[in-house]
């Protein structure tokens, strides 16, 4: 008996796409949080934790172009 439907890629795809949505939001949201927080911590005075935050909001940013460009180059081969 033929199968319409390959339940097995169909899992597979939503569970890989439910990470990704999770994983490129949440590396989003700690860079927003670094960079509220840097704001903050400046205007504050408090430079060496704002540098800290600053430091985790870059290398967010950094790590969510490069999920993209990963997911770009990933759909274009296929």
């Amino acid at each position: 008996m033929a199968t319409i439907v390959d339940t097995k890629a169909l899992l597979e795809t939503v569970v890989y796409s439910l990470a990704a949505g999770v994983g490129v939001t949440l590396i989003f949201s700690i860079a927003i949080y670094g960079m509220a927080r840097f704001a903050e911590l400046g205007r504050e005075g408090r430079t060496p934790t704002a540098l800290a935050f600053g430091s985790l909001a870059v290398l967010a940013i950094v790590a969510f172009c490069a999920v993209i460009t990963l997911g770009i180059i990933v759909m274009t081969t296929k």
